[in-house]
């Protein structure tokens, strides 16, 4: 078998932005421990060094009034996706819960669980973002090109403006990480920001 090396694109990075806190949700995809915590059923490499970058996110936006969304990747016995990943995020165990690091505020942040990659997909999603006249999206989790990329794309289809920090985001290796990148920037026309720190709400 012979490799093949693939030149990634360049994608166009912005150091700041500042988004309207009333118009503004911020997305957390899928920071369950199967994912991100050693000992999960699934982990991504990367995934760890995300929780604190989505903390001071987090931070900054509860501070600023700013919706907070989580979509829980959740399933149940002799689930189909079984076949492809094998069993993770059982409904009920220890790694289906969120990390601790990053635990929704009871009665304040809104958790949609999820049974596909897209966070739009059979939940109430798009529902709870017309209720709170949500126009932007800041999506941040994991995994880069799997439900980070179809939840982003499925705001993006419904005509929010995505925005997706880069250090926010995890994916099992770097071609899907950059993969990703390009497609919320080029086919969504989404704004890839370098940190969430430079993501500002006013």
């Amino acid at each position: 078998m012979s490799l093949r090396v693939v030149e990634v694109p360049e994608i166009p990075v912005v150091d700041r932005v500042t988004l309207p806190a009333k118009e503004t949700a911020v997305i957390v995809v899928d920071m369950q421990n199967d994912f991100v915590k050693p000992g999960g059923r699934l982990v991504v490499p990367t995934a760890l060094k995300t929780v604190e970058p989505i903390r001071r996110l987090l931070d900054k936006a509860r501070s600023k009034g700013v919706r907070i969304f989580y979509t829980q990747d959740t399933h149940y016995e002799g689930d189909p996706e079984f076949n492809i990943w094998g069993e993770h995020v059982r409904y009920g165990t220890w790694g289906w819960q969120i990390v601790d690091e990053l635990k929704p505020v009871d009665g304040v942040d809104i958790v949609v669980m999820k049974t596909r990659y897209d966070g739009f997909y059979g939940t109430p999603l798009e529902d709870l973002l017309k209720v709170y006249s949500i126009k932007n999206v800041v999506v941040t989790g994991t995994v880069a090109n799997i439900c980070v990329l179809h939840t982003a794309a499925s705001a993006a289809l419904r005509w929010y403006k995505v925005y997706v920090p880069m250090d926010s985001i995890s994916a099992l290796n770097d071609f899907d990480y950059h993969a990703a990148l390009r497609q919320v920037s080029f086919l969504y026309k989404g704004v890839i920001v370098r940190s969430s720190e430079g993501i500002e709400f006013s």
